[in-house]
C-alpha cells in the first residue's frame, strides 16, 4: 500500500523548537513528508533556537517580515503556501503545527478538499482549531522534554500576548487558558455509546471499531493523553472488560490477537 504524501507546515513564531523531535516522529507515522517548511521572521532573535534544527531535520525556513507591529504576517504566509500546495495536487494531506486559532478556517478548507489534516500544538490550543482537524496531537503531552517551568513560561507568554491584543477590562479577564484536551468522562461516554451501537448479542465489540469511532468523534483522542500506551490498556484501566482471541486469519502474524471490549458487569449494574 502506497504511503500518504504530506506537507509539514510549522508556525515558528508559535511553537518551541524543543518539540521538533516529537513533531517529526509523529509526522512520519502518517506517511512521507514531502514538504517541510517553517515560517517566521528569521531576523528576530526569538527564532535562534530553531536555526540549529533546520539542517538536522532538513526543514526549509520561509522568511516573513513583520510589516506592522502587533500583526502576525507569518500566519498569512503559511495559509497562502498551504493553498498553493493544495492546488499542486501533489500531497494527500497536511500537518499544521501551531497553537493559533487563526488556522481553524484553513484546516476546515483543506478537509473540504478531501485532505487529511493533522494538527499539532499545545493543550491550550483553542478548541475550534482542534475540532477542525482530522486529528490533533498535543505536543506538551507527547514530548518527553516537557516540564513545569516550560509550562509556566509558555503561560506567561500567552497571557502577555492576549493582554496586548485585548482592549477592554472584560476581555482582559478572559485571558486564562484552558486545556482543549477532551475530558476523560466525555471519552468514556463515547466509548459506552459506541459499544451500545456496535456490540453483538453478548455485548462484545472489536476494540479497533472503538478506536476508529473515537477518533471520528474526538479529533484530539490519543491514549497517550491519558497516560496509556495502547487502546486496550486505556479501556481496561477505565473499567471495560477485555477479551483477546487468537486471529487465525492473520497471515502476517498468526500469533496475533483480535481484541474485543464490552461493558464490565460491575459497570452494567451501577
Amino acid at each position: 500500500m502506497e504511503e500518504k504524501k504530506l506537507a509539514l507546515l510549522i508556525d515558528g513564531d508559535n511553537i518551541s523548537s524543543k518539540y521538533i523531535k516529537t513533531i517529526i516522529d509523529e509526522s512520519t507515522t502518517y506517511g512521507v513528508i514531502t514538504y517541510k517548511r517553517i515560517y517566521g521572521d528569521w531576523t528576530k532573535p526569538n527564532l535562534d533556537s530553531w536555526k540549529k534544527e533546520l539542517l538536522e531535520y532538513s526543514i526549509n525556513p520561509m522568511q516573513q517580515y513583520a510589516y506592522t507591529s502587533g500583526k502576525n504576517a507569518t500566519d498569512s504566509a503559511m495559509i497562502i503556501d498551504a493553498m498553493d500546495i493544495l492546488y499542486t495536487k501533489t500531497v494527500d494531506g497536511f500537518i499544521l503545527v501551531s497553537s493559533d486559532s487563526d488556522f481553524t478556517r484553513l484546516a476546515a478548507r483543506l478537509k473540504e478538499s478531501g485532505m487529511i489534516v493533522i494538527g499539532m500544538g499545545k493543550t491550550q490550543t483553542p478548541k475550534p482549531f482542534v475540532s477542525a482537524c482530522s486529528q490533533f496531537k498535543f505536543l506538551d503531552v507527547l514530548s518527553d522534554e516537557n516540564n513545569e517551568n516550560d509550562k509556566q513560561e509558555d503561560a506567561k507568554k500567552t497571557v502577555k500576548s492576549k493582554v496586548q491584543a485585548k482592549t477592554s477590562q472584560t476581555q482582559k479577564e478572559d485571558i486564562v487558558e484552558q486545556s482543549s484536551k477532551t475530558p476523560l468522562k466525555d471519552i468514556l461516554q463515547s466509548v459506552s455509546k459506541i459499544i451500545a451501537e456496535n456490540s453483538d448479542e453478548e455485548g462484545w465489540v472489536l476494540a479497533s471499531i472503538i478506536g476508529i469511532d473515537l477518533t471520528k468523534k474526538h479529533s484530539d483522542f490519543d491514549v497517550r493523553n491519558y497516560n496509556c500506551k495502547k487502546l486496550s490498556e486505556f479501556l481496561e484501566k477505565n473499567g471495560y472488560e477485555i477479551n483477546k482471541i487468537q486471529d487465525p486469519n492473520n497471515i502476517k502474524n498468526p500469533t496475533g490477537y483480535l481484541i474485543y471490549v464490552r461493558e464490565n458487569d460491575v459497570k452494567k449494574e451501577s
